[in-house]
């Protein structure tokens, strides 16, 4: 019985590619138009208070090195932290507000952020769904 686990095995050599995996019916891909609403949603909400971040520092630093006001770093700090924080949230709002639909929608999308939150939802609650059903190694099922 040497060689009977090599009979069912598939051998992946140069001259044999392995075959693409197809996505089921359950598994959705982001159509091009969303992920490009998304992605310049999302340049915009997180590039400019970053931006906005990084000049809390550079203005701090002409500030005190002109010995034009002398700024706490505590409030560099608090000043650059919360422009980054709003970076946070402008990433958030990028991907919540996008239109799933062909056409763009509005200007800020926030009657879409209900929606997608909605979809965000039922989507982990399949995939805990899924995982729940999926069998152990040995045989059983997990709960």
């Amino acid at each position: 019985m040497a060689g009977k686990g090599m009979q069912g095995r598939a051998q992946s050599g140069k001259g044999n590619p392995k075959p693409a995996r197809r996505s089921g019916p359950s598994q959705q891909v982001i159509p091009d138009a969303v992920a490009n609403r998304m992605a310049r949603r999302i340049a915009i909400g997180t590039g400019i208070p970053t931006v906005m971040g990084m000049g809390v520092f550079v203005g701090s630093y002409l500030l005190v090195s002109r010995q034009i006001f002398d700024v706490p770093p505590s409030a560099t700090l608090a000043a650059s932290g919360g422009c980054f924080f709003l970076g946070l949230l402008g990433l958030s709002f990028g991907v919540l507000s996008a239109s799933w639909e062909e056409k763009p929608g509005s200007l800020f999308g926030t009657e879409q952020i209900g929606l997608n939150i909605s979809r965000l939802r039922s989507s982990i609650k399949a995939m805990r769904n899924g995982a729940d059903n999926q069998p152990t190694s040995s045989g059983r099922q997990e709960r």
